[in-house]
């Protein structure tokens, strides 16, 4: 086992000290899974990635009773966090009573045009891949894993203890129905 495989199993038994010494060890993958995570948000998300993996660390640290068994389970649990954090954001900003409902108005065109998604896209391809996980969950796994937590195939079949052709077929099924739902 390596020395992180053991850190992850003692925090799992609930030792603080290892699951601080996860993160520390880990931080910079966890910055690059957030910085990849605001990229996709586009300008829709306030936090930066510093704030983002903190927000993500609070979470974890919280989910007691949660063990992984490596690496990579671990961040794409995290990868999966940090979606969350960044709907969570969203929705929290659309809530009727902080003014979410008003309409965003920008007299700056270009700016409209530089942002790929709106809140809504994103809540969107939230509630697709929620709908997903209910056809299919290793699918809506394999989605999570290679689009928020930006895993490699290679890296997600080792995680789901399948081929990398099985992760191939998922993600290209995942693209199909998560476009069909999508546009309907």
């Amino acid at each position: 086992m390596t020395d992180i495989t053991q850190l992850l199993h003692a925090a799992g038994q609930g030792d603080r000290t290892a699951a601080d010494q996860v993160v520390a060890q880990l931080y910079g993958e966890l910055q690059k899974l957030a910085r990849q995570r605001i990229r996709q948000a586009g300008e829709m998300t306030l936090l930066d990635t510093t704030a983002l993996v903190h927000e993500a660390w609070l979470r974890l640290a919280g989910a007691n009773g949660q063990s992984f068994p490596d690496r990579r389970h671990f961040l794409a649990y995290a990868a999966r966090v940090m979606r969350h954090v960044v709907i969570d954001l969203v929705r929290a900003r659309q809530a009727e009573r902080r003014g979410g409902d008003q309409m965003a108005v920008t007299l700056n065109t270009a700016v409209v045009e530089q942002t790929p998604q709106g809140d809504d896209d994103i809540l969107r391809v939230h509630e697709a891949l929620e709908e997903l996980a209910a056809i299919d969950p290793r699918m809506a796994q394999v989605v999570e894993m290679r689009y928020f937590g930006g895993l490699l195939e290679q890296e997600i079949a080792e995680a789901l203890g399948v081929t990398e052709r099985t992760v191939q077929r998922d993600w290209q099924k995942a693209r199909i129905l998560l476009s069909m739902s999508l546009k309907a």
